[in-house]
């Protein structure tokens, strides 16, 4: 497949980008600034571009098969999410070519709370509120999108955090996914297996859907 990452410098997008070259999909790893070309694993064909802008997404994804969106603002910038989002939508109507992004785990909500989400749950820290406001802002973009884009959400499970490639996980829709200690967790190489995997064998369609162990 040929595969545009956006947000490929990232801590998620460079892992995205390595399972996708070690599956031996031809990836276009796209950065803002040049300067972190250096970042991205080898192998990856690096060009600069903005998901901010419709006219820089539509030309990233000419020719391409799927594009996935691992972007995240900076902090004091998190409504941002929201419009690069709906800006992708733009980007890549009646493209044909899909669209998989690497959403957040606020608005899943929380098995035995009564339908309290991940956000609302008590304990939530209240530093991590606004990129995961912006998170539930970015799903509903695309829930709300007239767009003709075959997209997927991914909404990883709470604990996401570099860590071992297993190739394991459980898939969900729109309940966290815990284990026995209550505990929901994901590697973000194991994210870049879940990411892969949907890409080459699609099960999501203009939904949301999670994973975890």
């Amino acid at each position: 497949m040929n595969i545009t990452v956006f947000g490929a410098a990232g801590t998620a997008g460079r892992r995205i980008v390595a399972e996708a070259l070690s599956r031996g999909h031809r990836v276009t790893a796209v950065v803002r600034d040049p300067a972190r070309a250096a970042e991205l694993p080898a192998g990856a064909h690096v060009a600069t571009g903005d998901a901010a802008d419709p006219d820089s997404v539509a030309r990233l994804a000419a020719g391409q098969d799927l594009v996935i969106s691992a972007t995240r603002p900076a902090p004091g910038r998190e409504p941002e999410l929201a419009a690069v989002t709906r800006s992708l939508l733009t980007g890549l109507h009646a493209t044909g070519v899909r669209l998989l992004l690497v959403g957040g785990a606020a608005g899943l909500v929380v098995p035995g709370t009564g339908g309290a989400t991940v956000v609302d749950a008590p304990g939530f820290p209240a530093a991590l509120r606004p990129i995961a406001l912006a998170c539930n802002d970015q799903l509903d973009a695309c829930r709300t999108s007239t767009r003709d884009v075959d997209w997927a959400y991914l909404s990883p499970a709470a604990l996401l955090e570099p860590g071992e490639r297993t190739g394991r996980y459980r898939l969900g829709a729109d309940d966290l996914i815990v284990d026995a200690e209550g505990v929901s967790a994901l590697s973000m190489e194991d994210l870049a297996v879940v990411l892969l995997d949907e890409a080459e064998r699609p099960k999501h369609h203009r939904t949301r859907f999670t994973a975890a162990y």
